[in-house]
């Protein structure tokens, strides 16, 4: 520990945060679903979605927003698809439920998808489609959020960041995972930005004025800017209507007038895909001729697989441990106190 800086092991990063869930109103079913999911980011040096996520978490839990004794339950749709309600509860709960109905579906008819609703979203999606990937599948995340993000070429927030994630296994290998926002930089990112007093790139965002800023404190009064402009806006609202139109979710602008706004996630929902390989007319190929693309990609000059910086943070992080600002450990300490 320094004077500014807390170093935790990844054990006692759980543990913090399962004490902080269980006195503010969590059962341990849920509490240890979600730190399991904060220390996972952690793990992989993501910080906009580890323990930096705990006071909104906990603020939410105590304004009552959020179920901390949520009990999702599975609802068979059809052959392909399968739903799952969150009870009003954190999502990482919901998705431990929902992992086998999804998987199971899919490894059955090729492909399925699942509807995750009446949850509250704060965490990282690579974490989901990563568990698919473990099982040989391909899958697909999508979620979104209250608005920040401006249409191409509007002044006016409507969309969330709206994520979406994209897994690919690799038998015997770390899968490929891209996750990343339709919006040119993720909030928790600008957050961080804000907190540690950073300026961020040009194109990420823009102040109450509607003029592009590269300072993150003027962006989080205005608005986010979608990456490559209409791009960018276009997946957006790709985003909100698989995750909004398509399971009778909010969309983000409902969600920020149904929202308490005590610092936490809103409620929404979110969208994933599970995809077979095997199942596809190359069911003993499809590997091998993708690691010859994998490996055609590798010998370009200046290029890495994505996530393949996660992985390796991820080997390291056991010896190195997890590091947090001591302002963010005092408060999740206090608020475990209160």
């Amino acid at each position: 520990m320094t004077a500014d800086l807390v170093t935790l092991s990844l054990e006692e990063g759980f543990d913090l945060a399962v004490a902080a869930f269980l006195a503010n109103g969590c059962d341990r079913r849920n509490a240890e679903a979600v730190a399991r999911n904060m220390m996972r980011a952690e793990g992989d040096r993501c910080a906009s979605h580890g323990l930096f996520r705990l006071p909104g978490y906990l603020a939410s839990l105590k304004s009552g927003k959020i179920n901390g004794e949520a009990e999702p339950k599975v609802i068979d749709l059809a052959p392909g698809a399968v739903k799952i309600d969150g009870d009003g509860g954190m999502a990482p709960v919901a998705l431990e439920v929902g992992r086998d109905p999804l998987a199971e579906k899919a490894q059955t008819n090729g492909i399925a998808a699942l509807a995750l609703t009446r949850v509250h979203h704060f965490s990282a999606l690579w974490v989901e489609v990563e568990t698919l990937c473990e099982r040989g599948l391909a899958g697909f995340a999508f979620t979104a959020y209250k608005p920040v993000v401006t249409p191409g070429g509007g002044t006016q927030a409507l969309y969330g960041t709206n994520p979406m994630a994209f897994g690919w296994p690799r038998p015997g290998k770390d899968p490929v995972i891209f996750d990343q926002a339709s919006s040119a930089k993720a909030r928790g990112e600008i957050q961080i930005a804000a907190r540690d007093g950073h300026e961020v790139p040009p194109g990420t965002g823009i102040g109450p004025d509607g003029e592009e800023t590269t300072d993150p404190n003027a962006i989080l009064k205005g608005a986010q800017l979608p990456f490559g402009g209409y791009k960018g806006a276009n997946i957006a609202m790709m985003v909100e209507l698989l995750v909004a139109g398509l399971i009778g979710e909010w969309f983000s602008f409902e969600a920020a007038e149904g929202d308490k706004e005590d610092g936490g996630p809103p409620r929404g929902g979110e969208f994933m895909m599970a995809i077979d390989p095997a199942r596809f007319g190359d069911a003993d190929g499809w590997a091998a001729h993708c690691e010859a693309f994998f490996e055609r990609f590798q010998a370009i000059p200046g290029t890495r697989l994505p996530s393949a910086r996660r992985y390796k943070n991820r080997g390291e992080t056991p010896e190195t441990g997890v590091v947090i600002p001591k302002a963010l450990f005092d408060k999740i300490t206090e608020m475990t106190a209160a």
